[in-house]
Formats: structure tokens, sequence, C-alpha cells
């Protein structure tokens, strides 16, 4: 697990960076960013039915391109089967080996048993929805033929490393994105409030819903359970963050470090994997000796800064250090108010870029150009031309134009992402993490 052994002191590898790819767009964003590998999801047998995802034929151009970029490919199977979901998986695991995708994300014991039937070359890492809590359950499914396991979100480090120390399989674990109020995600609310069942795939994410307390004999009167007109959000919890956790994470021998988020914008997917990268690059040039403590080991203060721009619901480091509490948990909303948000992305790099536009822009607004690393290329807009070559003062979502900027945006590059703060009268810059993270703001 180590470079130079396991003994304490020596210096950890450091992990595969694992980011989601909800369509094309969003795989071409996290290789762009950073990413070490991709998960995504096919039209069927996956999780995320509301995502994008991939036909056969954007499947092949997503794995090519990928693969042209040494970034490898994992394709979700993660439903939990009944009997009618098993039709057709012999032939699409046939179609995914052809496509030469580089494993199957599994948790149903049936499925994982025909892919090792069927396409016994491809590698099975075991999805956290089979619930991985414990030694004997990892043993139980490494000697079952997962390569992989993705432990249970509800681990301590401590349980980890414990996890580490008895077996010899890969161990992936996620350090950033939504978390379900369910065990390892394992929910049935969805399924009894509309029908929609989340472990085929289908999730109506009820535990974002406005809740409020109603009593029998009083129809039509609803009564809050906290004091907030807009209900209260009871099952509502923060997004994960293991940021700061890293360097323990990376010490502990895990190989492989997963972002959540297919469903979520390139803009989101983008601003995380850059920041893990920006993090994993960071202790990957650390000195033997700071690997001695790694609990003592810091990350600089702008990657912690960066990270707060890109949460939804605020963040949370879960389980990994204590049990989560209250303060863990959103009661007055859906999500908090982002700071930030996109306004283009650069299609055709160049002293005056093509963008493709995402949020209303204006001449002589200010914005920033995200680069690779951590930083930012502050812009002002000084001209914009549609392809003809057209003059334009405001630019709509889903334009395609030239953009004029000072300084010149001459670093920026294809995919890259430009973004703006938004003003305090539009968005309230609220970032919601906990206190017991040791955040200061």
């Amino acid at each position: 697990m180590t470079k130079k052994g396991s003994h304490k002191g020596s210096i950890p590898v450091v992990p595969e960076l694992l980011a989601p790819a909800g369509n094309y767009e969003k795989l071409v964003t996290a290789i762009h960013y950073g990413a070490d590998a991709v998960y995504l999801g096919g039209k069927v047998f996956s999780l995320r039915a509301k995502a994008g995802n991939f036909g056969d034929q954007a499947m092949r151009s997503g794995v090519e391109y990928a693969h042209a970029h040494g970034v490898k490919v994992y394709v979700t199977i993660n439903i939990i089967a009944h009997n009618s979901d098993l039709e057709g998986l012999e032939e699409y695991l046939l179609r995914l080996q052809r496509i030469e995708v580089d494993g199957l994300i599994i948790s149903d014991p049936g499925i994982l048993m025909m892919a090792q039937k069927t396409v016994p070359g491809l590698p099975v890492h075991l999805s956290t929805q089979a619930n991985v809590t414990n030694y004997g359950s990892a043993g139980f499914w490494l000697e079952h033929g997962a390569a992989r396991l993705n432990l249970a979100r509800e681990l301590s480090l401590t349980e980890i490393k414990e996890i580490r120390a008895k077996v010899r399989g890969e161990l992936e674990i996620f350090v950033h994105g939504a978390i379900c109020i369910s065990y390892s995600g394992r929910c049935m609310l969805s399924n009894y409030m509309t029908g929609r069942d989340a472990n085929r795939g289908n999730c109506a994410h009820p535990c974002r819903y406005s809740y409020r307390l109603t009593e029998e004999k009083r129809p039509g009167e609803y009564f809050p359970v906290e004091e907030d007109d807009r209900g209260t959000y009871i099952f509502n919890s923060k997004d994960l963050c293991l940021l700061e956790m890293l360097p323990q994470l990376v010490a502990a021998g895990v190989d492989s470090l997963k972002i959540e988020g297919r469903m979520k914008s390139i803009f989101y997917v983008g601003s995380v994997v850059r920041v893990y990268r920006a993090a994993l690059d960071y202790l990957g040039q650390l000195a033997v000796l700071e690997w001695r403590a790694p609990e003592l080991v810091r990350l600089p203060g702008e990657l912690l800064q960066e990270i707060e721009r890109t949460g939804t619901r605020g963040a949370t480091e879960n389980f990994i250090k204590d049990r989560p509490g209250s303060e863990e948990m959103i009661y007055t909303s859906s999500r908090m108010e982002q700071g930030y948000e996109p306004v283009a992305v650069i299609r055709q790099a160049g002293v005056d870029p093509l963008v493709e536009i995402r949020n209303t822009i204006f001449i002589g607004e200010q914005i920033e150009y995200m680069t690779r690393t951590i930083g930012e290329i502050p812009l002002k807009i000084t001209g914009m031309a549609d392809e003809d070559g057209r003059a334009m003062t405001k630019a709509n979502p889903g334009n395609r134009l030239f953009l004029e900027t000072s300084p010149e945006l001459d670093p920026g590059e294809t995919n890259g992402i430009l973004r703006r703060k938004k003003s305090r009268k539009n968005a309230k810059v609220a970032t919601g993490f906990s206190r017991r993270r040791g955040y200061s703001g």
C-alpha cells in the first residue's frame, strides 16, 4: 500500500481520484480537471435513472476519450434487481466488454455471479449499496470475486483502518457529495411515497422534501415541526466533505477516493474534482518525515476555501470521526444558497475563445477562469460576437459566441469553465460547514 513498505513513516501511494460522469460532457469535464477514473451508468441497470446516462454509442465514445487521456471507466450495474430486471443483462454485459470498459460496479449477488460467468475478465467493484461495514463482510465479498469494495459511508476512520489491516483487496471510499439518510443509500421512502423505487434507480429524493405535522382530526391543518413557515427538512443531511481527512485516508491505504454527483452540473464536477486533484498532488509531494504523523498534515488554506464555493448543502464529515448529530443536518431548506455560478464553457481555446453560455452575461461583467490547478484568472468582459461576427451586448444560456476579455484569455483551455461570484442581492453566501470540522468559514 506504500511506496516504501507498510511501516510507519513510509510514503503512501496516492490513491485514484474517481469522479462522476452523468453524461458525456461531465465525463470530459471530470477528465479535464484531473480525474484518474470516472464512473457512469448506461440506460439500464443503474441507480441514477434521472442522470443523462449513456447509450451504447455515447459510452463507446466516452471510453475512447477517457482511454486516450489515460483515464479508466467503470460502469454502474448497481440496482437491487427483481426477476424482471435480469432480462437482457447477459447481452448488456457482453456489450460492455466489447466497449472495453475497465470495471463493473455491482451490489446484487445475483448480478455479480452473472457477471463472473458472462464476462470473467471484467473486474467487479462492489457498490456502497452492498453495505460493507466490517472486515468479515469485506472478506466475504473479496472471496466471492469482488476486486474492489466501496465501503459503507457510515464508517469511522478507525473502522476503515481495521478493514484495511484485515483484507488485501482494493478499498474505495466516498469522500465528497450527497448523503442518503438511509444506510448506504438503501432507502424505501421514495417507493412508499411516490412509487419510484430508489433501489432500482428512480429515487424521488424525498429526504430533501419539506415536511409538516398533521393531526387526523384536523384535516388541512399543517403544523411545522420547528418554528419555520416553510416546514422542516427533517431528513436532509448536509453533503459529505472529507477533504481535511485526506492525509489520514491516504495513510490508511485507501485505493480510491470517490466523488458523488452523476446528477450534478459540470460546474460542480469540475470544481470539486480540481480541488481534490490539487489536494492529492500536494500530498504526493510530502516528504517521508511528514507522513510519520498524517493527522498533523494540513492542506493549503486555498483548497479549503475553494471547496466551500462548491457545496450545495453545506458540508459534514459524517461518521469519519464521530457519530453525526443534528448539526450535520439542514432543517430549514433543501439546499444552501450558492455563492458562485458558471457563466460559460470554453469550446475552442484562443485569445478570444469560443464559449457556450450557461448563465446570462453582459459586457462589462467581472468573471473568472477556473484553471486546472487551484487558482482563478480574474477577467472583465470587454466584447462579445456571435459565430457570424455580429457584436453582442448580452448573451443567454445556450448561445455560442467569441468572448473578448481583459486581460486576454491566452491560458484558457478547451473544456475549461468560466464562473462569477453572485452579487449579495441575488445570493446569500451560506457555507453551512459544520463547526466541528474546524473551518474558519
